[in-house]
């Protein structure tokens, strides 16, 4: 089997790392998902589940793949296999890595549709189209918008080439100098959404329904759901923290630096909360509205409220820039792994990863727009999948990355070996052995239950 050369690039500086994998979680998971789960989950209570999901398990498993990349200096698989190899397992424990890496490949695949969608909002608002329309009007463009294959595949389009014009310079040109820039605009004009939300909406509605639990609305799946959603709100087992931790320089402290990630991406999440959730409940409106929530609901609040063309034009622009920020980082393990493979240039791995993506959209793209190969009628526990989307969006979200966590604490607690793991972390004893416990036992526990009850074992 071919050897291939370590990765050279590193992150300029710890700050630079931190804003980069912050970039890359706070996202649309943040601000698109997080909202409407959270309506279709009982509130308060998803919110604990999910809460307690980030502290207890997506912190260690991130933990986890930060040294597991920065230990193994190459694309996740085959960082994978050379933590394995020089922990003296078995080469087969790379499919660790892989799984990862595929499923943050398909996550991006519909990722980028919904990009779309967002960079679409940002004409319409900004023309004033949303301004008088009621709510059978706004849901009715929402509707034109999704059914529309060709204007879905201009604005996928349009995402993935900005795409492909970052990830193509390469990390410190293309990536570092993007987030650097994009993530504190992002984050002002979510800051500033939220404070205008709270003045002119309900915000007591809000905090009732986001804190106060309501556990007879949440069910297994959902339980299932707040996993798999912090998971993919962090970023975590799609191949996104391997990669960043392959670029990570060896002074930097993975422990400092993960909390910090992980407590942006929760307080964005929550303000993402604050922003919607007043207006809705302030308009009258339903939170339970699924994916539509932004695109339909929100606009129709937009329509009515004081100053909603330049709120709503600011709102779907700091979407787009949450979706740019993390689209960026998901394909970047790929384009890094077709370098390695194929000794290939950085655009030619960004073009043909690009175009890829490009082909598998088309199946989140026509399932939205109606068209009959793509409509189904699958009955998995808990719910109905009935396009290909839903597949997609199921197998990622409630299979594939809790079963990449699983996989990352087994390798990280029971193949890496503990000599290689305490130095990577190099950290208080105390924390480490909390660590290791948690990676060892809670969390492949925990995951293991939840899928064993949502299967009807017990």
């Amino acid at each position: 089997m071919t050897v291939q050369k370590a990765i050279a690039s590193r992150w300029s500086s710890r700050m630079a790392f931190i804003l980069a994998s912050t970039a890359a979680a706070v996202g649309l998971g943040n601000i698109w998902k997080f909202p409407y789960i959270t309506g279709e989950n009982g509130g308060g209570a998803f919110v604990l589940v999910y809460l307690l999901c980030i502290a207890a398990i997506g912190i260690p498993i991130m933990m986890a793949e930060i040294i597991i990349g920065r230990r193994g200096r190459h694309s996740p698989g085959i960082a994978a296999r050379e933590v394995a190899k020089e922990s003296g397992r078995s080469s087969a424990w790379q499919i660790t890595g892989w799984v990862g890496m595929a499923t943050g490949f398909l996550v991006l695949s519909f990722y980028a549709v919904i990009a779309g969608w967002a960079a679409a909002y940002v004409y319409e608002a900004a023309s004033g189209h949303f301004v008088g329309q009621d709510v059978a009007a706004i849901k009715g463009m929402f509707g034109e918008l999704v059914s529309s294959p060709q204007r879905l595949t201009f604005w996928h389009a349009a995402v993935l080439l900005g795409v492909a014009l970052v990830v193509g310079k390469g990390l410190k040109d293309g990536l570092e100098r993007t987030v650097r820039w994009m993530l504190p605009i992002m984050v002002a004009l979510l800051i500033a959404i939220a404070v205008y939300a709270a003045m002119i909406g309900d915000f007591a509605a809000a905090l009732s329904f986001m804190f106060a639990p309501n556990f007879a609305d949440l069910t297994l799946n959902g339980v299932l759901l707040a996993l798999g959603h912090a998971f993919f709100s962090l970023g975590l087992a799609s191949g996104v923290v391997i990669m960043y931790g392959a670029y990570l320089p060896r002074e930097t402290s993975v422990v400092q630096t993960t909390l910090w990630v992980a407590m942006a991406d929760t307080v964005v999440a929550l303000l993402a909360g604050f922003a919607i959730f007043p207006i809705v409940f302030g308009s009258q409106l339903t939170p339970e509205a699924g994916p539509g929530l932004i695109f339909q609901t929100l606009p129709v609040a937009f329509s009515s409220m004081p100053g909603g063309v330049f709120v709503g034009t600011l709102f779907f622009v700091m979407l787009v820039i949450a979706a740019f920020t993390s689209a960026i980082a998901m394909i970047e393990s790929a384009v890094a792994f077709l370098q390695e493979k194929f000794d290939w240039g950085r655009w030619r791995a960004t073009i043909t990863a690009v175009l890829t993506l490009w082909l598998l959209g088309q199946l989140t793209i026509y399932s939205f727009a109606g068209a009959s190969w793509t409509q189904l009628d699958w009955s998995v526990p808990g719910k109905t999948l009935a396009s290909w989307f839903d597949v997609i969006d199921y197998a990622t979200g409630s299979l594939l990355l809790p079963l990449g966590g699983l996989l990352l604490a087994i390798f990280s607690g029971w193949v890496m070996t503990r000599p290689a793991s305490q130095d990577e972390l190099d950290t208080h004893p105390v924390v480490f052995k909390l660590w290791r416990w948690m990676v060892r036992w809670f969390a492949p526990v925990v995951i293991v239950i939840i899928f064993l009850q949502l299967i009807g074992v017990f």
